[in-house]
Formats: structure tokens, C-alpha cells, sequence
């Protein structure tokens, strides 16, 4: 299978957003939460970073489609949308 320039720039968007070791533990930590979704609040501890960085990196996933972000008065609150990932892999192990 060929992709067209435009999938291939997608695909690429979304295993950027995911070169990163703590992007990676964050899109894992937020899939795994019980409830759904996690606040940033409670993300900066388990990757052991700022919450700025942890939020420079939230944005990078919900620009990749990974995430959604839903602002809760001074909170945030993400939630996984594994979908993007979930389709770009079956397209590259397809493209046989």
C-alpha cells in the first residue's frame, strides 16, 4: 500500500508526539486511569517533571489527536483517545 503524502505526514504526526519517553508515560498513565481521564495535577509526580514541561507535553499529544483536554476551572483534564494510534498501526502493518 502507498500513502498519500497527507497520511504519511499523519502517521508521522503521531509517532512523533510519541518519541518521547514521557509522552509515552503520560498517554500511558492517562489510558490506564480508571476513570477515563486524569488532571494534570496528578501527572507531574508519576514522570517526575514541572508542570509546565508536563503540560508542553499534554499539548503535544492533544495536538497529535492522542488526548483530549477539557479545562475544569484552573484544572485540566485529559483523556485518551487511542483511536489515532489504533488506526496508524493497522495502516503500517496492512501496508504489506
Amino acid at each position: 500500500m502507498t500513502f498519500t503524502p497527507e497520511r504519511t505526514a499523519d502517521l508521522a504526526h503521531i509517532f512523533k508526539a510519541l518519541g518521547d519517553p514521557a509522552r509515552v508515560k503520560l498517554f500511558s498513565l492517562v489510558s490506564a486511569s480508571p476513570s477515563g481521564e486524569m488532571c494534570i495535577c496528578d501527572l507531574t509526580a508519576p514522570v517526575g517533571l514541572s508542570q509546565p514541561t508536563v503540560s508542553h507535553h499534554m499539548r503535544i499529544l492533544v495536538e497529535a489527536g492522542l488526548v483530549t483536554r477539557e479545562q475544569r476551572g484552573k484544572w485540566a483534564y485529559f483523556s485518551p483517545t487511542p483511536e489515532p494510534l489504533l488506526c496508524a498501526v493497522r495502516d503500517l502493518t496492512e501496508a504489506r
